[in-house]
């Protein structure tokens, strides 16, 4: 109401200025009354900065409605103040958008939970749960808290944390994180964390450290913003006093055009460029299972040039399966794997439950043992050559194996070869398409693997990765990815733990499948909450549609602020488009900021 009122007196000024004159004792009394309305408050906040020495929009305003009204500007100055003030108002309510990533975050988890306690449950506070409690969730309700299924089946929504459109099916001793939904079926969860320290807790942290951050080029911008204002200050100073003694304006004139130089002057636009960009990208990264650990990480994300990528775990699944079953000597495929699978001391498969017999471990070499009466070994090459079991027919086939990146377990009864089965770890099926949308970016893939480099070359060859190296130790991985940031910049991607030397040392380290892993989100700049290798390229895709967004709101900063400095100068602009300059190009680079909020691609 007061700003309301505030607007119609500067508007009655600004009517009554027209057909009476700026000079009336009416014009004065309404634009002071406008002032005294809605322009107190920042009247104050000027004289806090001055106080402080802080030459802050706030200040500068105050100075020029202070000499607006001097000069016997009273419409000018009662005007500029309502539209700052309104300014203010859309300014600080679009900024409140970009902060409501992390207030969203923690709407996620459940305030409460249902404890188990005796031969019933209790709802308490999730905060005051203890680990290793045991809580129920029932159909559509939020999980608590980290935890592991104890009973029951059900599917759970997990966009929250990693991303993953689609609900997930899980078990007993599967994990479930707080904040996922819980689909249709009743399970009961023993505890893992307190509600401090679950993952959508780490996440939520993790926002909120990322939005406090600095940003490099938001570092840089206010070092350049506390050398510009004062620099503009003392020659809009110059101006109003130069001028007139040059004969190029009148005093009253000079000092007018010096006073909206002053409104121009103030970067708040330029200051506030860079942070309302970071956190709505960094707010809908997280959303879309991309926890980007600042500005920082967001920014050379965008300047990558060459990722690393481990190949267990990252291009592959890290689960070793059965390729392909070759018998020799006459005999079945099915029999094969039978036999082995009963061999197997460790295998849950129900066959090699019911016939394995006495299976001794041969260090190094394999496993020996009875099954159905029958003497047999299953093991490595070297086993093979220790039998006398190494025929052509053998050689050849673990040649081929070996091209084909696949190890080779062969089944022995004594000195005779039965069949050689082949195992390898699964390609990402995602794989290849993520290497083609890096190619498509300009980002050129190396795999880095501790594996022999057929494994690699044979990964390679299925992924499209466009250089492989194998039997790499870690300090190898180290002198790799330096050799590279001779050439760029570089991306490690790896799991967190066994990686965590190439993920510091690389200029950006990225973690696959963070949230089931502690140290994952400790060790990189960028942890991909899910095990989705598309991720990776959706990071570089949107980290670089900041850096454009970002890089539009500097020119759109300046380059507004330039052309009403050269109106100033020319004794066009008033104080009021001196305001709309300011604020109007505040709420501009606010809006085009805020579009990162909505998508990641």
């Amino acid at each position: 109401l007061l700003l309301l009122a505030s607007g119609l007196a500067a508007a009655g000024a600004e009517a009554m200025a027209w057909s009476v004159g700026d000079g009336r004792l009416e014009v004065a009394a309404l634009a002071l009354a406008s002032i005294l309305l809605g322009g107190i408050p920042t009247l104050k906040k000027g004289w806090i900065a001055l106080s402080t020495r802080t030459l802050n929009i706030h200040f500068l305003m105050s100075v020029a409605v202070i000499g607006a009204m001097l000069i016997g500007q009273w419409p000018e100055a009662a005007m500029v103040l309502f539209l700052f003030a309104i300014a203010e108002r859309l300014e600080a309510m679009s900024l409140a958008r970009a902060g409501e990533a992390v207030r969203a975050l923690m709407a996620l988890a459940p305030e409460t939970a249902w404890v188990a306690e005796g031969a019933g449950w209790r709802e308490m506070p999730a905060a005051e749960v203890a680990t290793g409690s045991r809580v129920r969730v029932r159909p559509g309700e939020r999980v608590p808290l980290d935890g592991r299924i104890a009973d029951g089946h059900s599917s759970f929504n997990e966009a929250s944390i990693t991303g993953e459109s689609l609900p997930v099916d899980k078990g007993p001793k599967d994990a479930v994180f707080a904040g996922s939904i819980n689909g249709s079926g009743v399970v009961e969860i023993d505890t893992t964390a307190l509600a401090s320290g679950s993952v959508l807790a780490r996440i939520i942290a993790t926002v909120r450290d990322a939005q406090a951050s600095k940003a490099p080029t938001q570092r840089f911008i206010d070092r350049f913003a506390s050398v510009y204002t004062p620099v503009v200050l003392a020659l809009a100073a110059l101006f109003a006093a130069a001028a007139p003694l040059s004969g190029l304006m009148p005093w009253h004139q000079a000092i007018y055009s010096a006073l909206v130089m002053l409104v121009i002057a103030c970067p708040c636009a330029l200051v506030i460029a860079t942070p309302v960009t970071v956190v709505s990208a960094l707010a809908s990264a997280a959303r879309h299972g991309l926890l980007v650990k600042g500005g920082a990480p967001l920014e050379m994300a965008a300047r990558i040039d060459t990722v690393c990528l481990d190949k267990t775990g990252t291009l592959t699944l890290g689960e070793p399966r059965v390729t392909r079953v070759t018998a020799l000597d006459g005999g079945e495929d099915a029999a094969v794997l039978a036999m082995a699978a009963a061999l197997d001391s460790h295998s849950t498969h129900p066959l090699a439950r019911a016939v394995a017999e006495q299976v001794v471990e041969l260090i190094g070499r394999g496993v020996s043992g009875s099954v159905g009466g029958r003497e047999l070994q299953l093991g490595s090459r070297r086993l093979a050559e220790e039998r006398g079991a190494l025929t052509p027919a053998l050689a050849d086939e673990l040649r081929r194996m070996d091209e084909a990146g696949e190890g080779a377990l062969v089944l022995l009864a004594g000195e005779r070869a039965l069949g050689v089965i082949a195992v390898a770890d699964q390609v990402r099926p995602e794989a290849a398409a993520t290497i083609a949308r890096l190619d498509k970016l300009g980002v050129r893939s190396v795999m880095l693997s501790g594996d022999s480099p057929q494994v690699a070359a044979a990964v390679a060859a299925q992924t499209g990765v466009a250089a492989a190296h194998g039997g790499l130790l870690p300090q190898d991985k180290l002198r790799f990815i330096e050799q590279l940031q001779a050439e760029g910049k570089v991306a490690m991607v790896g799991d967190g733990v066994n990686d965590a030397p190439a993920l510091a040392r690389a200029d950006l380290g990225v973690a696959m499948g963070a949230a089931g892993s502690d140290s994952a989100l400790e060790t990189a700049g960028v942890a991909l909450m899910d095990d989705k290798l598309s991720r990776l390229a959706d990071l570089i895709s949107h980290a670089r549609r900041a850096a454009a967004v970002l890089k539009v709101n500097i020119a759109i900063a300046l380059g507004i602020k330039l052309v009403f400095f050269g109106l100033a100068l020319a004794g066009v602009a008033s104080l009021w488009m001196a305001v709309f300059a300011d604020v109007g190009t505040s709420l501009i680079v606010i809006a085009n900021g805020l579009r990162l909020a909505r998508r990641i691609v």
